[in-house]
Parts: C-alpha cells; structure tokens; sequence
C-alpha cells in the first residue's frame, strides 16, 4: 500500500543498477512517476477521485443565549468554550461521513467570535481504486443557530415548576415575615427561584429541582423557628424504563408569634427556662424566640424543638397596645428580684406610674407598674403597653394560672414616639423580594412597625440591608433632632443603592 502524496515526480533520467525503481509515465498527463496500482500522478488521481464528496463541508449547531451551552445530540446541553476540545468534540458528532475515511487531524481555522461561524480543519485518510490510500485536507464551516434550551424555556415560561416552597405564618402581625425577607435579601437565598409569589400569609417560592427547593428550606430552618411538612404528587410515570416524574411541596410554618407579642407559657416549660414568669414579652424572633419578664428582667429563649414540642400562642398582640403616659419614675434595685436564669444587662427595673392617654386628668386613675424600661423612661413620655384588666384573654394556660402566679395588671412594651415624624424624617429604605406588591392598610402599618423597631433594636438591623433613599433628603436643622432620644439609623450604617438610569446611560 502506497501514500500517493509522497510520490516523486522528478522528470529526469530513469536510475539503472541494483535497486533502481524504473519510472513510468502518467496516464494521463505523462508526467514520470513511480510506478503504482493506478499509473496515474497524485494530481491526475485527485481530479479523478474525492474522498471527501460523501462530507457536508456545512453544518449547523445549536446555541443557547441565556446559559451559554451547546446542544449535544441528541439532547443533552453542554457548556463549551470557544477552541475548546470539546466544542471539537461536538462538532465533529454534526459532521456525517467521517465514518467512511480514517480522521488523522482536527483543529479549528480562527474566525471573528462574534460571526457566528466556526471553521474546522480535517485532515482525512482514504481508499481508492486498488487499495491506494488518499490523503485530503478540508474544511467544515459550521452555522451557529440560536436555540433556548428546555431548562430556560422552562424559567422564561414563569409557570413550570417541580418543587414549592410554601411559606406560613398564622399571625395577626407580619413583622417577623418582613425579617424574613430582608434575611433572604441578605443571604441571596432566592437565587435559584423560578418565580416568587406572594398569598395570605406568606410566601410561595418556586424550584425547577427538589435540590434548590431544599437549600431553600434548609436556610429557613437555619434562621427562624419552623416547621417543616413535605409531600409529593405523581405526574407520570413510564412502565418501559420504571422511571416517575413527581412535584414536591414544602409547607414551612413560621412561629405564630412576633416582637412584640405577649406570651403565656406552659407551666412546665416555663419551669425549663430557669422559672421565669409564665407571662413574658417577645424581645426578638431569630433562630430561637427570645422572652423577658418585665417585673424582674430575667431572659429566656425557647429552641425550635421546644416550641414546637409545647406550642403556646400571642395572648395580646402588637395591635392591641393602648398608649400610656408616665407620671414618675423610680428605679429599683436588680438584685431585690433574684431569679435563676440570665438577667438582662440592657435593661433597668423600675416602679413607674403611668396614666391611660384618654384618662389623662381624672382623679385615681394613675396605675403603678413594675417595667423593666427604666433606663429609657422619665415623667412625661408616652409609653405603649398592655392592659389585662380590660383585655379579652382567650388562651388556656393563662386560665389555668393561680392566685400564686404574679400576673401583672399592665405591661409597658415601649417607649412611643410620634409616628408622623418619624415617617416623614426617615431618610433610608429597604428593598423588596417584589416591588410590584401593593401593601393594604394593615400590611402597610405593620411594615412600619417594622421599620420603628429597626431604627429601636441595632442587634436587629444587623442583619438587614439598609440603603440610602436619594428621594428623602433630610435638612440637617430639622426639629426632630432637637430630641436625642429618638431612635435613628446613621449614615454609617446604610448602604449606597445601585441605581441605573437608562435614560443617563443612553446620553452618554
């Protein structure tokens, strides 16, 4: 067998004496060659016999925009770089009739990145007539077509989905799903989300993978006492290759309790957390619920498990607050009130008197209250509390608690401020899972006792992502400074908001 290619065609005199190779004339140009099965020069053979007519020199591959990958026949998409091995690989699956020759070389002719064309240079082996072997080089030009693949065509659809995360929180008060958000904002949980929905209650988010699904839920489970219910529906399901397609469902239940809220606890469990008082308030919602007893300060917090293993529900709510004034203060000394769990450095026990804002004037009306807010407090500030003497309590473990049980008349929660001011004078903002959403008056006030306990609590801004709002530029000489009181968020602890203007971008 003989490679024509490396065929002399030397004209001059034929060599004589031992191993002389005696040359012969082309039939069909007559140019002198070696002899050979066919007697014809590599030329003259050429222009006889095409090893690569069976080889499409064009073809076409399918590209998609949206995750940059190439269609692998039959329908698998890979990721390739330009010049990569494999993007070689995968054109030469698109190139038919390599089968008929033997491929020796492969490599790829530079082209513009941006033409939508690849070129690829074959160098083949081939059989002619009497079992001469061929060698030809070739190029393919491959067309590059823009496909969406089945994974964004099934993202831009916004209504495919395989796996829900169905958010819930049965509450009268929604401040703990605003912490939620700004907590997913934060961490970029919602990343892989095909779509998020908002529903009475909570949250609907929505996976294309049960693997996404459960990041999300696993997050949740890290941030907020939850629980969690999965189930699953079968959609199809193939009896040649035993395989199923199923939807997943996950339904997480958020503690039904916020800042804010009242408690009454499980005589038992009360007695787990170092014999506080079973009538706490909610000082914070995070990974656990933390309490404090107002009449002696005392701390608490009730883990995940130990929730969900004795549930206790909000006796009053954040809604049911009446607006106090206080009459005078007196401080109390923290160690007439010894308890056995954590006592809380924050705070300051107190003997205050205080008078409902309607009563404000009529004799004997002044109430005596023991409130863990005296470092806060002084005659003449407004307060807002509960007042369980005309509170219609419906709850089972506060009706089961005896005379020994030292449940308070009233409770201060906070110190008050005026809203409208504080509104007004707020010069900073939070994004928003949605934008589109269109907040309802009750929503819209518990979104602002939101932002009031943001400005009140810095451990509780830390993890919220607070931004500058270039609309609300504050004066530097307002009013409302003239109080130092008044809880406030610096500039040092906002953030700049990334704003593109398009109108901006397109003039420049």
């Amino acid at each position: 067998m003989e490679y024509l290619n490396n065929v002399s065609t030397d004209s001059g005199p034929t060599a004589t004496g031992s191993g002389a190779v005696n040359k012969i004339l082309c039939c069909e140009c007559g140019v002198p060659i070696e002899p050979n099965a066919t007697n014809m020069c590599v030329p003259c053979l050429r222009s006889h016999v095409d090893i690569t007519e069976n080889i499409p020199k064009q073809a076409v591959i399918f590209f998609c925009r949206n995750c940059e990958r190439y269609l692998n026949p039959p329908n698998e998409w890979v990721q390739c770089t330009l010049e990569s091995k494999e993007l070689l690989s995968l054109c030469l699956k698109r190139v038919q009739g390599l089968r008929q020759v033997k491929l020796v070389d492969a490599g790829f002719v530079w082209t513009e990145p941006h033409s939508k064309r690849i070129k690829v240079k074959l160098t083949v082996h081939g059989e002619v007539m009497n079992d001469v072997v061929l060698q030809q080089v070739f190029v393919v030009e491959f067309t590059v077509n823009n496909q969406m693949c089945d994974d964004c065509h099934r993202t831009e659809a916004k209504d495919f989905w395989r796996c829900m995360v169905q958010v819930r929180q049965k509450a009268v008060n929604r401040k703990t799903l605003f912490y939620l958000e700004q907590m997913i904002l934060k961490h970029r949980a919602h990343e892989n989300t095909l779509g998020i929905k908002p529903s009475p209650g909570g949250l609907d988010f929505f996976y294309a993978t049960d693997a996404h699904a459960r990041k999300m839920v696993d997050f949740l489970q890290a941030v907020l006492p939850v629980k969690v219910t999965s189930s699953k529906k079968l959609i199809s399901h193939d009896i040649h290759s035993n395989s199923y397609n199923y939807k997943y469902s996950y339904a997480v239940d958020i503690v039904p309790i916020s800042k804010g809220s009242l408690v009454c606890l499980p005589k038992r469990l009360a007695q787990q957390l170092g014999h506080i008082a079973p009538v706490c308030l909610v000082t914070k919602v995070a990974n656990a619920i933390h309490l404090i007893d107002p009449q002696t300060a005392q701390l608490a917090e009730v883990q995940n498990m130990a929730f969900w293993k004795t549930p206790f529900e909000a006796i009053c709510n954040p809604k049911q607050m009446i607006e106090f004034v206080v009459m005078d203060v007196e401080f109390r000394d923290q160690k007439a009130f010894p308890g056995q769990g954590p006592v809380s450095v924050r705070h300051t026990l107190a003997d205050v008197w205080v008078v409902k804002s309607s009563e404000l004037g009529v004799d004997g009306s002044t109430v005596h209250v023991r409130s863990h807010l005296g470092n806060l407090l002084k005659p003449g500030d407004t307060v807002l509390g509960y007042d369980l003497r005309e509170a219609n309590v419906n709850n089972d473990y506060y009706e089961k608690l005896s005379s020994d049980d030292a449940v308070p008349s009233i409770l201060i929660v906070k110190k008050s401020f005026d809203k409208t001011v504080r509104k007004r004078n707020r010069n900073w903002k939070l994004k928003h899972l949605n934008e589109d959403i269109v907040l309802d008056t009750d929503i819209e006030n518990d979104y602002n006792e939101f932002l009031e306990d943001l400005e009140e609590d810095p451990e509780l801004r830390q993890n919220v992502n607070i931004f500058k709002d270039s609309k609300r530029q504050i004066a530097v000489d307002t009013n409302d400074m003239d109080d130092p009181s008044v809880p406030r968020i610096t500039l040092e602890e906002m953030l700049d908001d990334l704003v593109l203007d398009d109108a901006e971008m397109g003039g420049s």
